[in-house]
């Protein structure tokens, strides 16, 4: 089952992709982990994302897509995998869709985290109070302020990619204003026959 999960920061993304992880035994690939393990590995892929990186330049979908590729190799993702934070752009997406292709492999869904962003903020704001309330560390991306930058980011890039995958007849949208375990619910529900096709 080879999986994308979009939607704006704060959607409950990674909350989701953990649970999906758990019941298909299918990895989650966050693009940013497998970057700093293809350097870390000294990978050829890897090694040309480090020289863009320390050159402080934003590394290229080429080099994006070559890292995914490398990845998907492996063989916990042979029964497939949860793409998250990618693909971000539209040139991404069209990218991801010739690789598989030429790997004889194709996307089964695309699923859409929808919610409200104007009470995103708010879903934040509780989220960092948690964190300080259990003595845990606040994640740097719950500012509100860097938060409303990552969202008008996200709408500006990544929000384009939907429309890409709804015309592709893959995209599910799930109500992510849901609490946590109806996501799940809706989730499993739109992946209903998947499991038997892979």
């Amino acid at each position: 089952m080879r999986l994308i999960l979009v939607g704006p920061p704060g959607a409950g993304k990674g909350t989701q992709a953990a649970r999906l992880v758990e019941k298909h035994g299918i990895p989650q690939l966050s693009t940013g982990d497998m970057l700093r393990a293809a350097v870390a590995a000294r990978t050829q892929v890897g090694l040309k994302a480090k020289e863009v990186m320390d050159a402080g330049g934003l590394v290229s979908d080429e080099i994006v897509v070559g890292i995914i590729h490398d990845r998907i190799a492996e063989d916990d993702a042979r029964k497939g995998f949860i793409l998250d934070g990618f693909p971000r752009t539209l040139a991404q997406a069209e990218a991801l869709d010739k690789m598989l292709l030429a790997d004889d492999q194709k996307l089964d869904a695309v699923l859409e985290l929808r919610v409200d962003q104007t009470k995103l903020v708010d879903r934040i704001i509780k989220r960092a109070a948690d964190a300080k309330a259990a003595g845990q560390p606040v994640r740097k991306d719950d500012d509100p302020e860097v938060f409303k930058q990552r969202l008008e980011a996200y709408n500006r890039d990544t929000a384009i990619v939907v429309p890409y995958y709804d015309k592709a007849n893959l995209l599910s949208v799930i109500d992510g204003m849901q609490s946590i375990d109806e996501v799940t619910a809706s989730i499993e529900t739109a992946l209903q026959g998947l499991d038997e096709k892979v």
